[in-house]
């Protein structure tokens, strides 16, 4: 596998064109992985993240059908931005540009222009969506990093409520009580057992602490979702412009109609600090 590297005095990043994955983000400063390295320590969500019930949803009195996805019986997972090769447009030490056009019967037909780059103590990644077919079609963006998770690592956020998990991934109910295990109001370290659920009501900020380490995670959206497993030494904390199966949710919360030309972005920081260090 084709993989780039980025890198100044305070972190190292190892990106690869196939699915716009990193590969791995390091402090070079506390000598540990921010993320928990792997063919996809991080992968960028399009055109929509998680799952849509049934793989189908109506749009203006429409039916649409989205596509079978290669690595998902039911679903359209993710999309297909993070199984597609990209092209790298520019390539540097601090700094890759990668694109991508694809398009489906469906009525998908994009360009997207991702960005990562290292300025100082923070890794940036940026992704802008256009619409290129004459007919209008919803679009929604994510984030999927895995950071990497020891049994001293505290998380912290806040959320309004959130959805439980039910049959096939899909969300229940959202629920405005937070449980023992999906309350992290207060920092604490994650339960090694499965988790699975989406949070509305995220001020878009998260807190991942190991020992001297903190990594601050902020992005512009409200939908938070949180993925663990037992036993593994990583936990997910993905941004995503909507909530999942939002297309079959009333009003479509977080999806953006995008006509031929428009576009719709997502911005998500990482910073990587002192847990003393007030001022980093």
């Amino acid at each position: 596998m084709q993989s780039l590297v980025l890198e100044n005095n305070h972190l190292r990043l190892t990106v690869a064109p196939q699915g716009a994955a990193v590969l791995s983000l390091e402090s070079l400063t506390h000598q540990q992985p921010v993320f928990n390295a792997g063919e996809k320590a991080q992968f960028p969500m399009l055109p929509l993240a998680n799952r849509v019930a049934g793989n189908t949803f109506q749009l203006h009195g429409e039916t649409i059908t989205l596509p079978k996805s290669p690595v998902d019986d039911q679903f359209f997972l993710h999309g297909d931005g993070w199984l597609k090769t990209w092209k790298v447009e520019t390539h540097d030490a601090l700094q890759i540009v990668l694109t991508l056009k694809s398009q489906h019967c469906c009525g998908f037909d994009y360009q997207a222009r991702l960005t990562y780059r290292l300025v100082e103590q923070c890794f940036i990644s940026e992704l802008e969506l256009t619409h290129l077919g004459s007919k209008p079609m919803v679009y929604g963006l994510g984030f999927h990093p895995f950071f990497h998770l020891t049994p001293s690592t505290l998380v912290q956020f806040g959320a309004t409520g959130f959805w439980p998990e039910g049959a096939s991934h899909l969300p229940k109910e959202w629920n405005g009580k937070l449980t023992a295990q999906t309350n992290f109001i207060h920092a604490k370290a994650p339960d090694n057992q499965w988790l699975n659920v989406g949070y509305s009501g995220w001020n878009g900020v998260a807190m991942i602490e190991t020992d001297e380490m903190r990594v601050e995670l902020s992005c512009d959206t409200p939908y938070l979702m949180v993925f663990r497993m037992a036993n593994e030494p990583f936990i997910c904390l993905e941004p995503q412009s909507h909530p999942v199966n939002a297309h079959n949710m009333a009003g479509q919360p977080g999806l953006v109609l995008l006509g031929e030309g428009e576009s719709t972005q997502m911005k998500m920081d990482i910073k990587v600090s002192q847990v003393n260090d007030l001022d980093s």
